[in-house]
Formats: C-alpha cells, sequence, structure tokens
C-alpha cells in the first residue's frame, strides 16, 4: 500500500492508506466519503471540486498511483485542494503563477 499524506491550504494534514493501482479521481472520493472530523471546517460540498497536487501538477482523475513510481515504504506527500477546474497547461510553458510571483 501507499502512505499519502494529504495536505490542505490551511495546513492541516491526514494520511491515508492506498493500493498502488488507486486512481487520483478515486482518492478524491474516498477522502471525500472519510472526511477527517479535524478538516471540519475546510469541507465541501461535492467530491468532484476536490483535485490533488503532487510534484506542483494537478493529477487527472485518471492517474494512477503506480504511474507515478512513488517511493515504496515511505510516505507521498500530496496538496488537496478544492477547484472547480484544472487549469490548462500554458502552450508557452509558462507557469503563471510563478510568473506572478517572480514580479515581486
Amino acid at each position: 500500500q501507499i502512505n499519502l499524506k494529504l495536505i490542505l491550504v490551511t495546513g492541516k494534514t491526514h494520511e491515508f492508506l492506498f493500493l498502488p493501482e488507486t486512481a487520483a479521481g478515486d482518492i478524491t472520493q474516498h477522502v471525500f466519503n472519510n472526511w477527517p472530523p479535524e478538516w471540519e471546517d475546510e469541507a465541501v460540498d461535492n467530491s468532484s471540486k476536490l483535485r490533488l497536487i503532487y510534484q506542483g501538477r494537478f493529477l487527472q482523475n485518471e492517474s494512477i498511483l503506480s504511474s507515478m513510481r512513488l517511493p515504496a515504504g515511505k510516505t507521498t506527500v500530496m496538496h488537496l485542494v478544492a477547484r472547480e477546474n484544472i487549469p490548462e497547461p500554458s502552450s508557452q510553458g509558462i507557469n503563471p503563477i510563478l510568473t506572478c510571483y517572480s514580479r515581486w
């Protein structure tokens, strides 16, 4: 099994165990169905709003854990955010978030 430590924007964390064959969409559905009590203030009304971020990228619902070559026997950290849509990658390869911060 793969141990995922999910971090919310608020900094709250919770760990979940998943099989390597689990897809990102199944993870968000499981988290929604088993929402930790300590996350009560961050609850969403629908699992489809939940998105996973791993290594700075939003995971597509079809992304399978085993395809990410996660280290066995270690905890993998991912961010969990509530969003309606996943942003489209820029055709120029520029991350708009990083561009915004680089102006400061």
